[in-house]
């Protein structure tokens, strides 16, 4: 079948200049001049029949069969940069996504000794705070990602369990000389991890004290790493992660002062497109880092699934 389009050179130019609202900054991205960006545009004008910009004093706007034609046309160029990033070979690199506190507490120092048993295989690591882990592999610049999440994934994506996360108090290390009981936990400040307070939420009710110890008050943060950092310089007892204040617990650096791990039902996955490239360096970083999984050493405490 034959399609007359339009010329993608100016299409292309139409995008650009369509999503900085200017015909300068177009050129300056395409690296072609001001007037080459207009001549493409009139070209677009005459195929189509219609105006596409309309200038009001120093600045455009779109007409309104600009705004029908722009998101099909950028849903188009997506596609075509994921077709050719998908036969792009390289060899060398792989893009990482993780969350900020198991990029701080588990996976950086892993990842350097992956990096000095594989020096043929360089991991850019992004550290990314997500309220809700995600990520986007049609539109993100990722080729893998270590993703907190209950396990639905795309039925196109390769998945690894890792490790499952158990939540478990922890605060100052000599407050937890100790084992501690009801009364000193309500006596207590709970630092909140999260906004919502949910992690301390799941922990009580999973201990059937949720109707004991009061939510209320207390200082929030927006990362667990924030509320493990105050907790263990002494301003409350905080919720952590079991696997991510293993090595400090272990070596004093971190109390748990109830020593009860409670599954919060979610866990962390390594996760990556079947049609990625590099399928081999992937499944590389998924075996070093299941093997690292097998080599932890937990603190001595009892497990509520």
């Amino acid at each position: 079948m034959s399609r007359r389009l339009p010329p993608l050179y100016a299409l292309r130019a139409f995008e650009a200049a369509a999503r900085h609202a200017s015909f300068t900054r177009a050129a300056e991205e395409l690296a072609i001049t001001q007037s080459a960006v207009s001549r493409h545009i009139r070209t677009l004008e005459e195929h189509f029949s219609c105006r596409l910009f309309e200038r009001q004093g120093r600045n455009i706007q779109l007409t309104e069969p600009a705004r029908m034609l722009l998101p099909g046309l950028r849903d188009g160029f997506d596609a075509l940069e994921r077709a050719c990033t998908t036969l792009r070979v390289d060899d060398v690199t792989l893009r990482l996504k993780a969350p900020s506190t198991l990029t701080m507490r588990w996976l950086l120092s892993r990842l350097s000794r992956f990096r000095h048993l594989n020096d043929d295989v360089e991991v850019q690591l992004t550290s990314a705070w997500m309220d809700v882990d995600k990520v986007d592999f049609q539109h993100e610049p990722f080729d893998c990602a270590v993703l907190l999440s209950d396990g639905h994934f795309s039925p196109d994506w390769e998945v690894t369990l890792l490790f499952s996360e158990w939540l478990i108090p922890v605060c100052e290390p000599s407050q937890a000389a100790e084992p501690w009981d009801l009364a000193r936990l309500q006596s207590t400040e709970l630092l909140h991890p999260t906004p919502d307070r949910r992690d301390w939420r799941r922990w009580l009710q999973r201990m059937d004290l949720g109707d004991e110890v009061s939510l209320k008050g207390g200082q929030a943060f927006d990362t667990l790493e924030l509320g493990i950092v105050a907790a263990a310089r002494g301003y409350g007892v905080s919720i952590g992660d079991l696997v991510m204040v293993a090595e400090d617990a272990v070596q004093g650096r971190i109390g748990l002062p109830w020593p009860t791990a409670v599954a919060s039902g979610d866990s962390y996955y390594l996760v990556w497109p079947r049609a990625r490239s590099g399928q081999g360096r992937l499944c590389r970083l998924r075996d070093f880092l299941l093997a690292e999984v097998a080599a932890m050493t937990l603190p001595p405490v009892e497990l509520l699934s």
